[in-house]
């Protein structure tokens, strides 16, 4: 256990980042699930938009590296023009 006042304190930030950052991976997570689970074409076009801007928040705060932002962008990017070709 921690004994140096610097120490301690660091122990709880660590802790809170931890469950901030469980906490944006989960809705991310979910978020690109629910997109891709999505058949309706406006339904899939709102969710899109909102998991896009929330993937995009947490990369400006470095929460997710941009490589893989990118690539859960792209691959809903493909998913919205397949649904949208499709009807």
């Amino acid at each position: 256990m921690a004994s140096h006042k610097s120490a301690k304190k660091r122990i709880r930030t660590s802790e809170r980042r931890r469950v901030i950052n469980k906490k944006n991976d989960s809705k991310i997570k979910t978020l690109v699930k629910k997109t891709l689970a999505s058949k309706d074409k406006n339904e899939v076009e709102k969710l899109y938009k909102e998991a896009i801007s929330f993937i995009d928040k947490s990369t400006t705060k470095g929460n997710l590296h941009r490589n893989n932002a990118a690539r859960k962008k792209s691959t809903l990017s493909k998913y919205l023009n397949k649904v949208s070709a499709s009807k």
